[in-house]
């Protein structure tokens, strides 16, 4: 029985802008995630945890697979991120939020 299954190539971008961060693990929901073309619930890297408005907390570190269900994942608590390459620009709220809440910080330039 094959327990891994190839699904194709994977891209990552990387949206570091410092080597050192803090990472510590959540529960990832699955609420309001679509599914992919391979029928797969995927939380992207760079993901704004847990919503994209004032609750943020952290930045998603890995994808996530939540389609059985939510997932234990990686959140960035404190770094450095290009915001350019978010896969979703976090709104003003979410900024605020991050910055009150976490030590995540946003580097302009590339």
């Amino acid at each position: 029985m094959v327990y891994v299954k190839d699904y194709g190539k994977v891209e990552d971008i990387n949206f570091l802008a410092s080597a050192k961060y803090v990472s510590h693990t959540y529960q990832i929901s699955n609420e309001g995630v679509s599914a992919d073309s391979q029928g797969r619930k995927i939380v992207k890297a760079g993901t704004v945890y847990p919503a994209n408005d004032a609750t943020a907390i952290g930045i998603v570190f890995t994808d996530t697979d939540v389609t059985e269900g939510p997932q234990p994942g990686a959140v960035l608590i404190e770094a450095w991120i290009l915001e350019a390459r978010l896969p979703v620009a976090p709104d003003a709220a979410a900024k605020t939020a991050l910055a009150a809440k976490s030590g995540i910080k946003f580097k302009q330039s590339v």
